[in-house]
């Protein structure tokens, strides 16, 4: 991946010297030109296009984005409540993730989220305890997770 940014990055430096402009406008055509070139020759890289990886970490930032709003709205509604009918729970979370930045960064977005923490990693680093404010279904809060966040670190991370 880090082959293909500086491959297109040196591909936009040619462009700009070809045309003798030093501007910022030349050097996103020769990107965009070097891009489509990279595009192309697609079939002569390893690994998957690393535009692909940048769009997956967009779409997890947005997903984190999405659900730090709703669970601060579920999180305001359960305080403005008259009556505090709260359910909270330590539950496990087993995970695939299998690299140390993936697993800290799966913690780190269940943590930022309001209404739950992770509480500890297991010494394997498969399973992550967290605690959960309130909590109807211990299988939905772990399919909720698994199906968002984890599945979004997977695309981001896996070719």
């Amino acid at each position: 991946m880090a082959f293909q940014i500086l491959l297109n990055f040196f591909i936009a430096v040619i462009w700009m010297f070809m045309n003798s402009s030093l501007t910022a406008t030349t050097f996103i055509i020769g990107y965009l030109i070097g891009l489509i070139l990279i595009i192309i020759t697609r079939r002569f890289f390893n690994s998957r296009l690393y535009v692909w990886r940048l769009w997956s970490a967009v779409k997890l930032a947005l997903l984190f984005l999405k659900e730090l709003l709703l669970s601060n709205i579920s999180v305001l509604l359960l305080v403005l409540r008259p009556k505090l009918n709260l359910r909270p729970m330590i539950f496990a979370l087993p995970t695939e993730l299998e690299h140390e930045w993936e697993i800290t960064l799966l913690s780190s977005l269940i943590t930022l989220t309001p209404g739950t923490i992770v509480l500890h990693v297991s010494n394997d680093q498969r399973i992550l305890y967290i605690h959960a404010i309130d909590v109807e279904d211990v299988d939905e809060a772990i399919d909720s997770i698994k199906n968002s966040f984890e599945k979004a670190i997977l695309e981001v991370s896996r070719a």
